[in-house]
């Protein structure tokens, strides 16, 4: 299926590893021109390159997403550099503090919450002056399918569950400009210096255990996986799709490991 990406332009926050490095790639093989961000710059400038190797434009930069300023200037950079912008993939999040309440600060809160749903709402909305100009608009912001079962950090759950809502009310709003808005929810993902290949390499037998037990197939997901549902829900091809959150988790119960 040719899902008509060649020639837009993309951005993508947290594009340097995992899940958006793998849909960074992903959309470049489509022919998308890509910028991404990182907090690492020197990794970011190395993503681009790689990318931009392929044949189409890249653009990379150093930024905390936690720093709006930053990320708005990024947005504009990104623009700027690849002459506009047609899709928009709030990527990067993450969690702080323990797994348990009593162990979590305010401080642990406040930093997940703007780490995951802060970021993405001042990303798209710095974006969407950009996007109102596509014929093409579309925004997915990665989940988790922590944000609708229950999960060990209850602040991460927390996070995601308002990016879900996020996507929901944006669908809505900015469909009214022609831009899509859609979450995606993977479900637990392996890939290199993940933090699911941590917990194999250091709990072999608990790490067996949970994959045996919540997923039907008998492994986790790839970032490859995901990065495929991620290319359709950002093309032309899914143009029906918004406000809606998609789970791409291969039938996983449990959404994480107990103490994890």
């Amino acid at each position: 299926m040719d899902l008509q990406l060649s020639g837009k332009k993309a951005l993508v926050t947290g594009g340097t590893r995992g899940l958006g490095l793998a849909i960074a790639r992903r959309l470049s093989d489509e022919g998308c021109a890509l910028a991404v961000c990182a907090r690492d710059a020197e990794a970011a400038e190395r993503v681009a390159a790689e990318l931009a190797a392929g044949g189409a434009p890249a653009f990379g930069a150093g930024v905390d997403v936690n720093d709006a300023g930053a990320l708005e200037r990024f947005v504009a950079d990104a623009a700027a550099a690849l002459g506009g912008l047609d899709l928009v993939v709030a990527n990067a999040g993450g969690a702080v503090g323990t797994t348990d309440l009593a162990g979590t600060t305010a401080a642990d809160w406040h930093t997940t919450m703007s780490a995951n749903v802060v970021h993405a709402a001042t990303l798209i909305r710095a974006a969407t002056p950009h996007l109102e100009a596509s014929e093409a608009a579309s925004v997915l912001i990665v989940a988790s399918i922590a944000g609708s079962r229950p999960q060990p950090r209850s602040q991460y759950a927390a996070a995601k569950a308002a990016e879900i809502a996020l996507a929901a009310s944006l669908g809505r709003e900015l469909g009214r400009n022609g831009i899509r808005v859609n979450s995606l929810s993977p479900g637990s993902t392996l890939f290199p210096g993940g933090s699911w290949d941590t917990r194999k390499k250091d709990l072999p037998e608990d790490f067996a255990a949970f994959e045996a037990r919540e997923f039907p197939f008998g492994r986790l997901g790839t970032a490859g996986e995901i990065a495929d549902v991620a290319a359709f829900l950002l093309s032309p091809r899914a143009s029906w799709v918004n406000g809606t959150d998609v789970v791409v988790d291969g039938g996983q119960n449990a959404p994480g490991m107990a103490g994890y």
